[in-house]
């Protein structure tokens, strides 16, 4: 991997540790500098979502700071200049998950711009 390579995985990275932060998921304008406008998620629940659904589950839920999601495994690859793929597991109080991001840089920085989850048993 080139050091450019590598700054683009770290800053992917960075993006979606900031995106599990609870502090960050309560505030509507700072998850959206995160998703790209195009942004859309397969939940491990099964639900589609795009960026306005997103905020409003993103601010509506309860991820107490004292409980944070768990994350392992997390790697990420350069799929070509300008976007990144992650992977990684997270667990969230016993809800456990294989977790997929395409996270692709724009005039603005490094945005989320797909996500998927899969329940882990």
């Amino acid at each position: 991997m080139t050091d450019e390579d590598e700054l683009a995985v770290q800053a992917a990275i960075e993006g979606e540790l900031r995106l599990l932060d609870p502090e960050v998921r309560a505030s509507p304008a700072l998850v959206r500098e995160l998703l790209d406008p195009e942004f859309t998620e397969i939940g491990a629940s099964g639900r589609w979502w795009d960026v306005e659904s997103i905020l409003t589950m993103m601010s509506a839920e309860s991820a107490a700071p004292e409980s944070p999601v768990k994350v392992s495994d997390m790697s990420g690859i350069v799929l070509a200049q300008g976007i990144v793929h992650l992977t990684y597991f997270s667990d969230r109080q016993g809800r456990r998950a294989w977790r997929s991001s395409l996270w692709r840089l724009t005039e603005t920085g490094w945005r989320v711009y797909f996500h998927q989850g899969t329940l882990a048993g």
